[in-house]
């Protein structure tokens, strides 16, 4: 045995342990006088939170209103099993904080947030959830009236409360125009600090893809339990893929050739094992889709496993209003209206939605098909417009439009209200999807829902969890060429009566895999895990 070199491997891995000691003491310390200094503001969450709750007993005593009733008697919600929370007892008392500085966007992440806390109230009425913020724009009777207006979600307002974060500029893309990922990631810890500035929460979930916030937490904090619902990775193995040159799907497809290629191949790669490790420690991981959760078990899971995390990636699909688009569109009866021979794309005006691909596809099915069933086919593109770059990819689809002579047959709706979108779901034939490794695919449950064929990417949530197979006979149709797209637009314009409509039956009956009940009965088994180690902790 090689005594000195023994010696030499015990003096290095001591040297290692007093390096990093160091740190992890500093961190505890700030931690320390972070939970020190917001003392107080959490008595007078807890304490404004016990008068509301007074006050809205006392208010639905004498004049009730039905859309409430089920928050009057709210403390009777049934208690927890394995299924539904865990051991985690009904009366648990906690603050839950949910790290999401973009609450007020009304998109599909927003959904899952309030959802969440929604489904959280319903089996811990007794706990409060905390949002952080950015929106300084917007109250919290504001804040929650939008939330009933877009979502239809009734929150019970006494225990929902809202922090306002300063620093939400940081993780603007705006402000980081170089080497945008480290900058937002870096970002996203001054945003993070700055919340645990305002309370150190029992319970701390990001729900919003900031990782690195979740990191800080277990910095300051090694005993509160941390949880994260990932809608898509920040960085993922077909990002960095798409890099070669022929091999890549994507906006950034080819991009890594020559010596930028280059110097970007290895920034990814470093910021990549960069991320791993802001997932190392998270408690409780719960992701949207089944790709998702395949990328982000390759990034985090070995990592976790070292770290004996006893909890694998859980699958959690987002909830989604099935049954506000089932009651809203008859698909047989006296109520059903004719369908048209319309194509329908309901996706933000982003360069990756890929609506290029989409208007091509249409355009070549258009002049190479000659057939009743296609003729008169026409494709409605409907989409948010959030700011000038996205005018501006809307003008150049306009552009691209004219230049296919397709623009008499293709429709632009730009920012519709939901109620023109459930019009065009209740009329059209045909759903489309064409973005490349769409990470899950609200929009195509929707198509589902209200009886739509789908034909969607070959790839991501919309090929692995939606348009999947139901009861052994297909549900729609994948493509990932202009030719693939244009054969299968045909083919769903062309189906016989029968086969249509049962492929319609088939599809809205596969869609309530996705509702809203199906999404809190396994919020509630994640998040009674984190009550779970947290009450283990404090024992």
């Amino acid at each position: 045995m090689d005594v000195f070199g023994f010696q030499r491997s015990i003096i290095i891995i001591l040297i290692l342990i007093l390096s990093i000691w160091p740190v992890r003491l500093s961190g505890r310390i700030a931690g320390w006088n972070l939970t020190r200094r917001t003392r107080a503001r959490r008595k007078a969450i807890v304490a404004r939170t016990n008068g509301e709750k007074e006050d809205y007993h006392e208010k639905e005593r004498v004049s009730p209103k039905s859309e409430d009733a089920e928050w009057v008697e709210i403390e009777s919600y049934p208690a927890g099993s394995a299924t539904n929370g865990g051991q985690a007892p009904e009366d648990w008392e906690g603050i839950i904080a949910f790290f999401h500085p973009f609450c007020n966007a009304g998109g599909g992440g927003e959904r899952v947030l309030w959802a969440a806390i929604k489904a959280t109230q319903k089996r811990w009425p007794n706990a409060i959830c905390v949002v952080y913020t950015g929106d300084h724009d917007a109250t919290k009777s504001t804040i929650l009236e939008r939330v009933e207006s877009r979502f239809n979600i009734h929150l019970h307002p006494p225990t929902v409360a809202f922090l306002y974060l300063q620093t939400r500029h940081w993780v603007l893309s705006s402000r980081w125009p170089h080497f945008t990922l480290l900058g937002q990631s870096l970002g996203s810890l001054v945003l993070g600090y700055d919340a645990f500035s305002l309370l150190v929460p029992d319970i701390f979930i990001d729900t919003m893809g900031y990782s690195f916030t979740l990191a800080l937490c277990k910095f300051f904090f090694p005993r509160i339990p941390t949880g994260a619902y990932v809608h898509y990775p920040t960085i993922s193995t077909d990002m960095l893929g798409s890099l070669d040159a022929g091999a890549g799907k994507g906006v950034n497809a080819g991009a890594g050739k020559g010596l930028r290629g280059f110097g970007k191949r290895r920034y990814w790669h470093a910021f990549a094992r960069l991320y791993s490790r802001s997932g190392q420690d998270v408690d409780v991981v719960m992701t949207n889709s089944s790709w998702t959760q395949a990328h982000i078990s390759s990034l985090w899971g070995q990592r976790r496993t070292k770290r004996r995390k006893p909890y694998p990636v859980e699958v959690v699909f987002p909830p989604v209003a099935v049954e506000d688009v089932e009651e809203a569109i008859e698909l047989e009866g006296p109520k059903a209206i004719q369908r048209e021979k319309v194509l329908l794309y309901v996706a933000q005006f982003r360069p990756e939605k890929n609506h290029d691909l989409v208007l091509r596809s249409f355009a070549r099915m258009i002049h190479s098909t000659s057939t009743k069933e296609t003729a008169g086919a026409r494709l409605v593109l409907i989409g948010s417009v959030r700011d000038s770059d996205d005018a501006k990819s809307v003008y150049k689809l306009r552009l691209l439009a004219h230049d296919l002579k397709i623009e008499d047959s293709v429709l632009f709706v730009c920012d519709a209200p939901w109620p023109e979108v459930l019009n065009w779901l209740r009329k059209s034939w045909v759903g489309v999807n064409g973005m490349w490794n769409e990470h899950f695919g609200i929009g195509v449950v929707e198509y589902q829902a209200a009886g739509l064929i789908c034909v969607v990417n070959d790839s991501g949530g919309p090929k692995a969890d939606i348009v999947i197979d139901f009861d052994g006979q297909s549900t729609g149709f994948h493509a990932s060429t202009e030719a693939e797209y244009a054969a299968r637009f045909a083919e769903a314009l062309s189906m016989p009566g029968e086969a249509t409509v049962a492929m319609r039956k088939r599809a809205r009956a596969s869609s309530k895999r996705f509702t809203e009940e199906a999404f809190a009965t396994k919020w509630v088994g994640q998040l009674g895990k984190l009550i779970d180690i947290q009450q283990a902790i404090k024992r």
